[in-house]
């Protein structure tokens, strides 16, 4: 009979004091930060929950690691921050919490030493055969946890002889050369860039804009500058207020990198707090215009099913069905989503303009339940996995037309919600943008 084993995980927690106006603290200074070692339990559920957020279980203690279990103890005992095993490099358009707006100071700490950031390769020997690859690597270079080396192997920074490995679990081959890249931390906080921003309203407690696709929200892992939060900076930096005791803007929802469409952003703390209660109470309505493969059948109705981490792509999002095993009944290892779609117009039996209402907000919450449906968004490099069986009912033209659009066809195409100081009800609407307007004129511009 196997028996689950338990592992516990070191968390150091930061609980910065809070800041005069306009105070900004020095670099990655933490001396003057009070900090505390907590030790959890490692759930499986809860270190999921964690990288939803940005965040990463720090310093997993996992006894086959002893590499980890070291850097752990080494921290400790020096009363540093333990190096985050590395965040997901994903945005999603679920409610925050109040003072969670993902500031990369506290989710995307790395903490690593300078030499770590730069390429480390290291030969294989004899007696490194067959050994797990992120296991000898973390052992090898140290300094870095085995669970952030197996996030830096899979996001693609590491390589055998030249070619890249993305398998953890890769076994090692003696004589070969293996090289770990791991890419620079992100700066603790973003730098101001101007850019051009689409700005739909703007007051003095919050501003709405129509978000590009292709634009990232907030810096992380791999958009370190360029960001949308590096533009509000530059556009309202002497108007913020401060969200958490520093200027900076309060992100209170987002929206994949290619997905376009309206946002809002508090300029204030009182805004930041009022916004985020009211997406988490889901007191307000936001819209959503989706191409999709195929009819759906009903053409109007309601999604309801959980969402979860896909059980072997950490990358994904997935319809999880309820717990056989090992819960209470009908327990699932998801969170509640409900998606109602109503169908707009649709073209020989083959792709559908879908409007699309959030009653919750998970993680690519309607690319996942349309893609369960058997109607994925056109276009979505994450979950649409083969070529519909739909698309051969379109015109050659049209068809290609279809499938080479380059991103998920999906834009955020309204949100209305009471202004946080004033109460007033307001609503904002924006157009797709061009590439999927042309798009949608082409297809209705073909015969039926």
């Amino acid at each position: 009979m196997l028996r689950r084993s338990r592992r516990w995980t070191a968390r150091l927690v930061l609980r910065p004091p809070s800041l005069p106006h306009g105070h900004r603290s020095a670099g990655n200074d933490l001396s003057h930060r009070p900090a505390r070692l907590r030790v959890e339990e490692d759930d499986p559920v809860a270190v999921r929950s964690l990288h939803e957020h940005g965040e990463a279980p720090l310093g997993r203690r996992d006894p086959q690691d002893p590499a980890a279990g070291r850097q752990v103890e080494a921290h400790r005992r020096q009363g540093r921050a333990t190096p985050a095993s590395g965040a997901l490099d994903e945005d999603h358009d679920e409610g925050h919490r109040a003072g969670d707006d993902h500031h990369p100071h506290r989710h995307n700490q790395d903490f690593e030493c300078p030499h770590l950031s730069k390429t480390h390769e290291i030969a294989a020997t004899e007696a490194d055969q067959g050994t797990r690859l992120d296991r000898f690597l973390a052992e090898r270079i140290g300094g870095l946890s085995r669970s952030r080396v197996k996030a830096l192997i899979e996001q693609g920074h590491a390589t055998r002889d030249g070619e890249a490995v993305t398998e953890p679990a890769h076994a090692v081959r003696a004589g070969a050369t293996y090289a770990l890249s791991p890419p620079s931390p992100v700066p603790a906080r973003p730098e101001a860039q101007a850019m051009a921003l689409n700005i739909l309203h703007e007051d003095r407690d919050l501003i709405v804009l129509d978000k590009p696709a292709g634009l990232v929200v907030h810096p992380a892992p791999g958009n370190a500058d360029g960001t949308l939060v590096n533009g509000l900076l530059a556009h309202a930096g002497e108007e913020l207020e401060g969200i958490g005791g520093e200027k900076r803007p309060g992100i209170v929802h987002r929206l994949d990198k290619d997905t376009s469409g309206i946002m809002v952003v508090a300029k204030t703390q009182a805004a930041h707090q009022a916004l985020s209660e009211a997406f988490a109470a889901r007191d307000l309505d936001r819209e959503y215009l989706a191409l999709v493969w195929g009819v759906p059948n009903p053409s109007q109705g309601e999604i309801e099913a959980a969402i979860g981490r896909h059980a072997t792509d950490r990358k994904r999002m997935a319809v999880v069905e309820p717990r056989s095993r090992g819960g209470a009944a009908g327990a699932t290892s998801g969170k509640h989503a409900v998606t109602r779609y109503r169908t707009e117009a649709s073209w020989f039996g083959a792709a559908s303009l879908l409007r699309c209402k959030l009653m919750t907000g998970r993680t690519h919450q309607i690319r996942v339940h349309l893609a369960h449906r058997s109607h994925p968004l056109v276009g979505d490099p994450v979950y649409l996995r083969r070529i519909p069986a739909a698309s051969r009912l379109l015109p050659e033209e049209l068809r290609e037309s279809l499938l080479a659009f380059p991103r998920q066809a999906l834009h955020a195409t309204t949100l209305g919600f009471k202004h946080p100081v004033t109460g007033a009800m307001l609503t904002f609407r924006s157009d797709p943008p061009k590439d999927m307007e042309n798009l949608l004129a082409q297809l209705g511009a073909m015969p039926r």
